[in-house]
């Protein structure tokens, strides 16, 4: 493996690997990921870049200043060049010219060779909202990925099963954590590492240059971005990291998920950023939804109704849905369609079947659209959402196909949603958001929650509505309002029921259920709830109170 070039790190005094220190990692079949050199190419990484990403971090906030002031958010005026010019990304690389089904998950040794060998065309084994992490679990997950890129991954079950790569697997792909999360088990000068740069440098330094002796590439998946300047420093990161391994220009290719309002306002800018290294956008419905909460959450006039009314077919989120397609396909890229998160009722055919046409109407309506593929969160689910593809849409991709549709504008991505609050509605986002966090505290970040398999951007969309709802005491109707009351008493409803289920108390579920009343009866809405919450998972037994 070669090694990183020098950085250009601090004059501390401190022998560079000194400044660098990781915990041990924990498991035998992980060993040997954190390596000196490996460390080296983490430290490279900070050095560049961890300045840049938090002066970034602090500039966030622009669009909540502009609704705070009564002013509407719009594109911006300095990028008007970049939307008004001609220009497009280079094609795709051969295995990612189809991407009619993906799957997701996270990356856990099963999971990973299920949904490799699931029939979709890629995998998307996700650091970020499936993924619970636990020093030990990322760990596996990037020993996890090594093996698999090398097809020497297997797994037995404890009934004696064996899981193994089929001869054809999906494309992999691998969506670090966001620009605003840190890996406190990684210190550099005392200070914890970005943990997208660890995500990203620990995979890219075992990984890319055996992926492109097979014909593949580093793909990515880049989360939760609000400006341009986030996808350039994520270009930047590319950049250097095909550099130091003496890869091509454009062999590390990025999906950016446009999943904040902010980053909806620059899908432009965003693949503009990314150029050579663009593998196009993905809708992220329900992290999109908790953006827009965070935007208006000083508006009392804006109150989001039941998550259940907030189908892709409400007009903002159409308009959302349009602009990414026209965005992309103007520039030559993948515009990606959403999740569908349902999971089979094996005990009920008629609910099963009844749950598979709602996908094939939602995965109908993308195809439709333009949309080039989209995503499932389980096997399943594959042979459905391809079936509606593979009719919908004759080539590997829409890309090239010829659209009328007027450009979607501003205005459009604001037409902020209308409909009740209802009593099931605050049940539902309680139920959602303590079942998962205490899944989350055990290590567990995919969790089947009422049929649907749930991760943090759902736990986000149903606590900040909670929080909406008590801060601006949101009709209920013949109840008269959201109040501090109501919450807790569906909170403690749904608490009861879980603890009954898991056969008594649980210093997890205890935990849990302090951190959504914390954060639901907070006056300030947390910016994101696994960032308060990456504490507990060091020991949420000794801290549960």
């Amino acid at each position: 493996m070669a090694k990183p070039k020098p950085s250009s790190a601090p004059k501390s005094g401190v022998p560079r690997r000194e400044r660098i220190r990781a915990r041990d990692s924990p498991g035998s079949g992980s060993s040997d990921l954190l390596s000196a050199d490996a460390l080296d190419f983490l430290l490279t990484l900070h050095d560049r870049f961890d300045a840049r990403r938090r002066q970034l971090l602090g500039q966030r906030g622009e669009v909540r200043a502009l609704v705070r002031a009564g002013k509407r958010p719009d594109f911006p005026a300095e990028t008007k060049e970049v939307r008004a010019s001609e220009w497009r990304v280079p094609p795709p690389p051969e295995d990612l010219r189809d991407r009619r089904v993906e799957i997701t998950g996270p990356p856990e040794r099963k999971m990973v060779i299920n949904a490799l060998n699931s029939g979709a065309r890629v995998y998307m084994a996700d650091f970020e909202d499936a993924h619970s992490p636990t020093w030990p679990g990322t760990l596996e997950g990037q020993a996890n990925l090594r093996d698999a890129v090398r097809r020497r991954i297997a797994y037995v079950a404890p009934d004696g099963r064996e899981y193994r790569l089929n001869e054809q697997t999906a494309t992999l792909m691998v969506r670090p954590r966001g620009w605003h999360l840190e890996e406190p088990h990684v210190e550099v000068d005392g200070r914890p590492l970005s943990a997208s740069l660890f995500d990203f440098g620990l995979f890219f330094f075992h990984n890319s240059r055996e992926l492109v002796a097979r014909g593949t590439g580093p793909y990515f998946y880049l989360p939760k971005l609000e400006h341009y300047l986030e996808a350039r420093l994520w270009s930047d990161v590319l950049r250097l990291a095909e550099e130091t391994f003496g890869l091509r220009v454009g062999s590390a290719r990025a999906t950016a998920l446009i999943e904040t309002l902010p980053a909806a306002l620059q899908m432009d800018e965003i693949l503009y950023e990314l150029r050579e290294n663009s593998a196009g956008l993905n809708c992220g419905r329900w992290d999109y939804l908790f953006s827009f909460v965070k935007q208006y959450q000083d508006d009392g006039h804006v109150i989001f109704p039941d998550r259940s009314a907030l189908a892709m077919t409400a007009p903002f989120l159409g308009a959302y849905s349009q602009l990414l397609i026209q965005t992309c396909h103007r520039r030559g890229a993948h515009a990606m369609g959403g999740m569908a998160a349902e999971i089979p009722i094996r005990d009920d055919p008629i609910a099963n079947e009844r749950a598979l046409a709602a996908v094939r109407e939602d995965k109908e309506r993308e195809v439709r659209a333009g949309h080039d593929g989209t995503w499932v969160a389980h096997p399943a689910l594959v042979p459905v959402a391809q079936a509606v593809f593979d009719a919908g849409m004759r080539g590997p991709n829409q890309i090239a196909v010829a659209r009328n549709e007027l450009p979607v504008m501003a205005e459009e991505l604001l037409r902020l949603p209308q409909g009740p609050v209802t009593e099931e509605g605050v049940r539902r986002n309680a139920r959602v958001s303590v079942r998962y966090l205490e899944s989350w505290l055990r290590g567990i970040g995919c969790v089947p929650i009422d049929h649907r398999m749930e991760d943090a951007a759902t736990v986000e969309i149903a606590r900040s509505e909670l929080w909406q709802w008590v801060h601006h005491k949101a009709p209920l109707g013949s109840k008269g309002r959201v109040t501090p009351t109501v919450v807790r008493q569906a909170l403690g409803a749904e608490v009861d029921l879980l603890r009954a289920e898991l056969g008594g108390p649980s210093p997890t579920l205890e935990a849990a259920a302090k951190l959504v009343r914390d954060a639901v009866l907070a006056p300030a809405l947390e910016e994101y709830i696994t960032v308060v919450a990456y504490p507990l998972l060091e020991g949420p037994r000794k801290r549960a109170k």
